[in-house]
């Protein structure tokens, strides 16, 4: 959540409503298991969760329990009651909570809040109570349990989460519920979850046989599977129509490089938490790349440039690899291994806006084709506090170019919210947050300015007065990685992709072994025709393969029997349940190929 939306959601009720549903949780927790540890417990968007290390793993069936009591709590309108204490007071309190022990000797120097976020100032320590129940917390809470309304919040589901985010510490259950100010709300919410369940992009992923991982291969490192690479290959073909038409030039840069070129960047040290660890060959080492942008800064560097060649678009589908870690990993959303729509774009000052809204443009062009209707332009600006530790230490240009995106955004009539202390380390950029169909929000799309690279690498171009001058450097992935894409579009679509982007556009059912013949030649002009189709010749019933073409969601299902056969036609069903018999192959080739040039949205 985006820190000023974070920060209006703290202001709200329903945050003081969720917060308290999670006190209250703990409660019957630990009513259940008296020896359990508590650590925290806040409230995130949709709902709230608690971190506990307890005796026994958590089942289904302790979920029902758990609830239960909670509704009887809630019922007794119990206060919850701040009080302020010292130090010493609160390790009395809580002497046999180790982990909110480390908690408040944190709060005691100053260092971290009772979530663990690091603080500038040493702040206050306080508990609330309510009824048997006392925790560390600065709250905000609702007045009285009461106020949580017994049909209006129920537990999700059941996690494992490192304490404090860290592998090497010890491994918690995180147990996650919802709560909201009326019963509709639970409802409406409950079935938006069931929902994304069904268009979990793991488990489409699994099922339309997309991508897969294996622990020997290594964990966020996917394979694509035959109907994956064509999703990718139909990607990098929009791509690269896209940004020809916009004038970009296609570079390929290596895996790997000298350590020295992430020192010249000043990736290192900045970034180095996130890289992979380094290979030592012949006394140098040797990093996979995280990111394409040095690289592209050195094919610029590589020839002389004048005025009249900026601006300058380098364009590539560069596989770049960061070690997230373990705790972050999630299917196609958060990976190690990821195949990035790149550019950078070399500008000077005066093209600035121009290029950099035409980024925004392409952005839009990509939103109308694939249906995403909800997005928010987020624009993300550098923290004075950062300078020098996580942000490039230069005001002066942090200032400029915000105002330089700020002014852009601003002449191109493109609404944008503005968010403090999320930019890039080397400049500031737009986010780009969008919704798919069923209202999941993913961070998709980024538009960054670079005025830090440029000088470190002394990029330079000779201006129209014959001086040397260093260029602006725009960084955009309009597309996000493959990765990302390929999972925000299995869920958005729920895997029925349109026409143009499904791996198999069309399958041929042989009704009888007689029409098998038929069916092949059928699948074969469709395949000429440029149409990727296959003929399912199998001994099993029509019904049968019908059912199974239906299973992989593809879009038009070819049925030949007998009488097709005689007739020289062809019985045509489409993935949205419509049928037509004795239907001309040529009219159905021609109804395929205009779906699929013109990447249309429907069948």
């Amino acid at each position: 959540m985006a820190q000023q939306v974070q920060e209006k959601y703290e202001e709200s009720y329903l945050y003081k409503v969720r917060h308290s549903a999670a006190h209250v949780m703990a409660q019957a927790v630990l009513e259940m298991f008296p020896d359990g540890k508590i650590t925290i417990g806040p409230p995130v968007e949709n709902g709230f969760y608690y971190d506990f290390d307890l005796p026994r793993n958590l089942t289904p069936e302790d979920l029902e329990q758990i609830e239960k009591r909670m509704r009887q709590i809630v019922a007794g309108k119990h206060e919850f009651k701040k009080t302020v204490i010292s130090a010493e007071e609160a390790k009395k309190i809580f002497a046999d909570q180790p982990y909110k022990i480390e908690l408040i000797e944190g709060l005691e120097k100053g260092g971290f809040d009772e979530y663990g976020n690091p603080l500038t100032e040493k702040p206050e320590i306080s508990i609330y109570q309510h009824d048997t129940f006392t925790d560390l917390c600065r709250g905000p809470h609702v007045a009285n349990t009461k106020e949580i309304k017994p049909d209006a919040f129920k537990l999700t589901s059941i996690a494992g989460a490192y304490w404090r985010g860290d592998e090497n510490n010890k491994q918690l259950q995180r147990l996650y519920g919802t709560a909201w100010e009326s019963k509709k709300q639970l409802e409406e919410y409950l079935h938006q979850l069931e929902e994304a369940k069904k268009r979990d992009h793991r488990k489409l992923g699994r099922e339309l046989e997309i991508f897969v991982f294996d622990e020997e291969v290594g964990p966020g490192l996917p394979l694509w599977l035959p109907n994956g690479g064509i999703i990718i290959e139909e990607l990098e073909k929009l791509a690269k129509e896209m940004e020809e038409k916009a004038g970009y030039s296609r570079v390929r840069t290596p895996v790997v490089s000298k350590e020295d070129l992430f020192l010249h960047s000043g990736h290192l040290p900045y970034y180095a938490e996130s890289m992979y660890p380094p290979m030592e060959l012949e006394g140098v080492k040797y990093y996979v790349k995280p990111m394409n942008c040095p690289m592209h800064h050195k094919i610029f560097g590589s020839k002389g440039r004048s005025y009249r060649d900026l601006p300058i678009r380098l364009a590539e589908y560069g596989t770049c690899y960061r070690y997230e870690k373990s705790g972050e990993l999630f299917g196609l959303m958060r990976v190690r291994s990821m195949q990035m729509n790149d550019a950078h774009i070399y500008v000077t000052e005066e093209q600035f806006e121009k290029e950099f809204l035409g980024v925004v443009d392409l952005y839009l062009k990509y939103f109308d084709l694939f249906g995403i209707e909800k997005y928010v332009m987020r624009f993300s600006k550098h923290g004075k506090a950062g300078l020098g530790k996580k942000y490039v230490d230069n005001e002066r240009l942090w200032l400029k170019t915000e105002e330089m995106v700020r002014r852009a955004m601003t002449n191109g009539n493109i609404p944008f919210v503005e968010v403090e202390d999320e930019a890039a380390f080397y400049g500031p950029k737009i986010d780009v947050q969008i919704w798919s169909v069923i209202g999941r929000e993913f961070s998709l799309a980024t538009n960054q300015v670079d005025f830090a690279q440029p000088a470190r690498f002394d990029l330079k171009f000779t201006n129209s007065e014959g001086h040397d001058e260093m260029p602006l450097c725009i960084h955009r992935a309009p597309l996000s990685t493959h990765e990302r894409m390929v999972g925000f579009l299995l869920e958005h679509y729920a895997g029925n992709f349109p026409v143009w982007l499904s791996p198999e556009q069309a399958r041929v059912i042989s009704i009888t072994d007689e029409q098998n013949e038929y069916a092949e030649g059928i699948a074969k002009q469709l395949r000429e025709n440029g149409i990727r189709a296959s003929a399912d010749l199998s001994s099993q019933r029509m019904n049968a393969k019908i059912r199974n073409a239906q299973m992989m969601k593809v879009p038009y299902m070819i049925v030949v029997g007998k009488n097709e056969m005689e007739a020289g036609q062809v019985s045509l069903r489409v993935r949205d349940g419509s049928q037509q018999n004795g239907f001309a192959l040529s009219e159905f080739i021609a109804r395929a190929k205009d779906r699929i040039q013109r990447r249309a949205s429907g069948l």
